[in-house]
C-alpha cells in the first residue's frame, strides 16, 4: 500500500434547502494504524444515497445526523488493507459502513464478507444490498402484492424502484414505473421488464399514469411524494396498501409546514372510506429478512429474473457534486463511487 495519507469527505454546514459544494471538505490526514483487534479498511466502492441528505440535517429522524466536522456517512465495500483481528486477513472483500474516505478503521462488528465470485462487489451496495432489501421487505411485508395486482413505484430506474418491480414481476403482479425521461423508462419497461413506465415531467403524466393503471392500483411503494403522489392518490384501489421508504421530493424541503390549504383532513376521508394502509418503515425494522432476501436475490440476480444497472462515478472527489445531483435524480442507476483506482 503506497499511499501514506487519509483522503476524507467531512459535513463542513448544515444545508439550507439544496445541499451545496460548500455543505463539504476535503481533508487529508495519515492513515491510521489498526491496533490489537483492529483491522485498516481501504474503501473500494462507496454508495450514495438520498436518506444521506437526512444525515446533514439536524432535524429529528430515526437515526442520529452526522455532526459537522465529522465524516460523512455511507455504506462501503472495502478491502482489508491491514488485519490484527483474528477473523479477518489482509486482501478480504467485506461491506462495511466506512463512509466518505479512503480509509478507515474496523473492530469487526459490522462486517459482512462478501464472495467476490458469486456476484460483483458493488453489487452489495445495490441489488445485493440495503437498496434491494428495502424494495424486498418493503413490498413483500408491507404491500403484499397478489398475482394479477397492480404495483406502482416511482423512481423505477433507480436502485430500489428497479427492484420493486422486478419483485412484483415475480410475484405474479404488474409492475407499472415511474421515471424521469423518455430514456428512463424505455430502460424500465426493456431492460427490467416492467409493464408500463411513464414519464413524470410530461405534460399529461397524470393521464398516461390512469390508461396504464386501468384497473386502479392496489400497492404504490412511495419513495418521492410531490406531483407523482398526487397523481398516485385518486387512482388507489379499495385496500390499496402504500409502503412509503422515502420522500427524495421534499429531502431539500425546509421544516416548515408547505403553504396552502390544509389538506390533511381530505387525506383521512380517503383513508378511512378506502380502507388504505399507508405504512413508513425504515428497512432496518425487517433485519430478521437478511438471510431470506439475500438467500433469494442472489439466486434472482444469477438467473436473470433480478437486473440491475449502476451509474458509476471514479474519484472520490466527485462524490459531493455526484450526491448533489442524485437529489435531483441525475442519476442513471445505482449511484456508486469507484474510490480505489484498482476496483
Amino acid at each position: 500500500m503506497s499511499q501514506t495519507q487519509n483522503r476524507r469527505i467531512v459535513l463542513a454546514a448544515r444545508p439550507q434547502g439544496r445541499p451545496k459544494p460548500s455543505d463539504f471538505r476535503f481533508e487529508d490526514a495519515p492513515i491510521p494504524e489498526p491496533g490489537e483487534g483492529q483491522l485498516l479498511l481501504e474503501v473500494l466502492f462507496l454508495s450514495l444515497d438520498p436518506y444521506m441528505r437526512g444525515r446533514m440535517s439536524a432535524a429529528k429522524s430515526y437515526a442520529a445526523p452526522t455532526e459537522v466536522g465529522a465524516v460523512m456517512e455511507g455504506g462501503t465495500v472495502a478491502r482489508v488493507a491491514r488485519s490484527r483481528h483474528p477473523d479477518y486477513r489482509e486482501g478480504d472483500v467485506v461491506l462495511s459502513y466506512s463512509g466518505w474516505q479512503r480509509f478507515a478503521l474496523s473492530d469487526g462488528r459490522g462486517l459482512r464478507k462478501l464472495d467476490a465470485g458469486a456476484a460483483p462487489p458493488s453489487t452489495a451496495l445495490g441489488v445485493l444490498g440495503m437498496p434491494g432489501f428495502t424494495a424486498y421487505a418493503g413490498l413483500l411485508t408491507i404491500g403484499q402484492p397478489k398475482p394479477g395486482e397492480t404495483v406502482l413505484v416511482a423512481a423505477a430506474s433507480g436502485a430500489v424502484g428497479s427492484a420493486v418491480g422486478q419483485i412484483a414481476r415475480i410475484k405474479g403482479a404488474r409492475a407499472v414505473g415511474v421515471a424521469g425521461g423518455p430514456e428512463k423508462c424505455a430502460f424500465v419497461a426493456g431492460e427490467f421488464g416492467f409493464d408500463a413506465c411513464i414519464d413524470h415531467r410530461a405534460p399529461d403524466f397524470a393521464d398516461q399514469l390512469a390508461a396504464a393503471c386501468p384497473g386502479g392500483i392496489d400497492v404504490y411503494f412511495e419513495n418521492v411524494g410531490g406531483a407523482v403522489w398526487d397523481a398516485v392518490f385518486p387512482l388507489l384501489n379499495t385496500h390499496a396498501r402504500v409502503p412509503v421508504c422515502g420522500l427524495v421530493a421534499h429531502y431539500n424541503d425546509g421544516g416548515e409546514p408547505p403553504a396552502g390549504p390544509d389538506r390533511l383532513p381530505g387525506l383521512m376521508r380517503e383513508i378511512l372510506t378506502r380502507s388504505l394502509t399507508i405504512r413508513g418503515f425504515i428497512q432496518t425494522e425487517f433485519a430478521a429478512q437478511q438471510p431470506d432476501f439475500l438467500r433469494e436475490a442472489t439466486d434472482w440476480v444469477a438467473s436473470g429474473q433480478l437486473r440491475y444497472r449502476e451509474d458509476v462515478v471514479d474519484g472520490l472527489d466527485r462524490a459531493p457534486e455526484a450526491f448533489i445531483g442524485l437529489l435531483e435524480g441525475a442519476n442513471f442507476g445505482k449511484l456508486v463511487v469507484r474510490v480505489a483506482d484498482d476496483a
